[in-house]
């Protein structure tokens, strides 16, 4: 069945002439058409496009978060301020996927400006985890998280800034990887927080991954952030069996009173996993993790808040009909008809810390603190190859549980925000399932995360292929009501 093939099987098929390029667009469109009413992940499907796709080439399709600007295709951030936006151009990472030969036709759906927790702030459409339906499939980038869960597609586009791909990934059972900060190109891409922002991919296996990592990673004249060198991947690593003289680090930080107890468990058993692939596991101590969430939920929002600033209702659509007496009135009204409650949050949160009152005792100490996490970071891996902790502290809690309460959404990035701040690659692949705290004592999944030092992601594949190999989780990740 051609939903469940990885996308390298699926790249091999189309090269040895197996399946054509428009066999394989219409499976998956007849696969949407099926199942996604289940889950509502798209935004948008372009499908004429796939009407007039004869090309004999592998247009592998490759799905893309709403954020990603694709020339003539609406890209709206979810949000009603862009719902009429067709940009005219597309950004670099859509640009570099098109050279490859690959195409993005379908539009998935995000948190509105990609900013809250739980998917439930799109202006279009709530998403539901596909392994429990009355539950949250994870963060801002869940859409493209569930598409590739349910088997809709063989990989998916989505940009991280703290936990946004991560969090869906272990609460969806997919693989998800994020570079070192620069590797991909931000150009086009619509931005949140540009210093945190960084496009990536969810896949099935590591593998996967990395095949689109080398599409896609390289410097762009563009985008001033962008490392100015090309990573090529050697191919030896995937004939790894075991991880002799590999050393890695479970910082105590990351094990304490909010991680929920079925998850350590579950944790427990892959670091006992990694234990039989003779890796050394070593304890050690983050003492900066403790102020990461405070420092993001500083620098994070002064970056919204100047992104957000363009939205204005004269550079793009949305404009009131409110009446109005001078330009000032004219933005109020624009954006307090479509900015919502999390967005007017961060806009205050930012405009208090910024202040020429508050700079240096709020903004400036955060900066300073995020130099000593980075800092953190590398004392540690100058005695360890890698890091291994959980990505999220619970299983996918149920759809409003937590709306009402942004304290709790906040603790849930304690595991992802620290190596955001420091701009590392990492990797969330399988771990097991875990019963959930409420009554009803479901199984979902868990994942554990690892990390590597900046610009060292072959290493990252070697160690999360490694345990991949030894596990095989990734056969198992067909969700209850998608399998056939």
């Amino acid at each position: 069945m051609l939903a469940f093939e990885t996308l390298e099987n699926i790249i091999n098929k189309i090269k040895n002439k197996e399946i054509s390029s428009n066999e394989v667009f219409d499976y998956f469109s007849k696969r949407i058409e099926k199942y996604d009413s289940k889950v509502d992940s798209f935004n948008y499907i372009n499908k004429n496009f796939i009407e007039k796709n004869n090309t004999s080439l592998a247009w592998i399709p490759i799905w893309v978060k709403d954020i990603f600007c694709e020339k003539w295709i609406p890209t709206t951030w979810a949000s009603n301020m862009l719902a009429n936006f067709v940009p005219p151009y597309n950004a670099t990472v859509i640009k570099n996927l098109n050279e490859a030969w690959m195409n993005s036709i379908w539009k998935l759906n995000m948190d509105e400006f990609a900013m809250w927790s739980s998917t439930e702030t799109s202006a279009f459409k709530n998403t539901k985890n596909p392994w429990d339906t009355t539950r949250i499939p994870g963060w801002s980038s869940w859409w493209s998280a569930v598409a590739v869960a349910a088997w809709l597609c063989p990989a998916s586009l989505w940009t991280d800034t703290w936990w946004s791909i991560r969090q869906p990934a272990s609460m969806c059972w997919i693989v998800w990887f994020k570079p070192s900060y620069g590797r991909n190109s931000r150009f086009w891409v619509i931005a949140m927080a540009s210093s945190l922002d960084c496009p990536w991919t969810f896949t099935r296996t590591v593998k996967d991954a990395s095949i689109l990592y080398e599409i896609m990673n390289w410097e762009d004249p563009l985008e001033n952030t962008t490392i100015k060198w090309k990573d090529k991947i050697n191919p030896e690593i995937w004939n790894t069996k075991d991880l002799k003289w590999v050393k890695l680090w479970v910082p105590k930080e990351y094990f304490e009173e909010w991680l929920d107890k079925n998850v350590r468990d579950t944790i427990e058993l892959a670091i006992n996993e990694y234990k039989n692939l003779w890796a050394e596991i070593v304890e050690i101590s983050l003492p900066m993790t403790k102020y990461a969430i405070s420092t993001y939920y500083i620098l994070m929002p002064a970056e919204v808040s100047t992104n957000l600033a363009r939205l204005d209702g004269i550079r793009y659509w949305h404009v009131s009909e409110l009446s109005h007496e001078n330009l000032e009135e004219f933005y109020i009204n624009n954006r307090w008809e479509w900015l919502w409650a999390e967005a007017q949050r961060r806009i205050i949160l930012w405009s208090y810390v910024l202040s020429a009152w508050f700079y240096d005792a709020y903004y400036k100490k955060a900066t300073q603190i995020r130099t000593l996490i980075i800092k953190d970071f590398k004392e540690a891996f100058e005695k360890v190859d890698a890091i291994i902790c959980p990505t999220s502290p619970n299983v996918a809690w149920k759809l409003g549980e937590k709306t009402d309460d942004p304290l709790k959404m906040y603790l849930a990035d304690a595991y992802t925000i620290p190596a955001s701040l420091a701009w590392l690659p990492w990797i969330t692949i399988p771990c097991w399932f875990a019963k959930s705290e409420d009554w009803e004592n479901k199984e979902l999944p868990v994942w554990i995360q690892i990390l590597t030092p900046f610009m060292e992601e072959e290493k990252l594949f070697k160690i999360a292929y490694t345990y991949e190999q030894k596990t095989k989780w990734f056969e198992k990740m067909i969700p209850p009501g998608f399998d056939d």
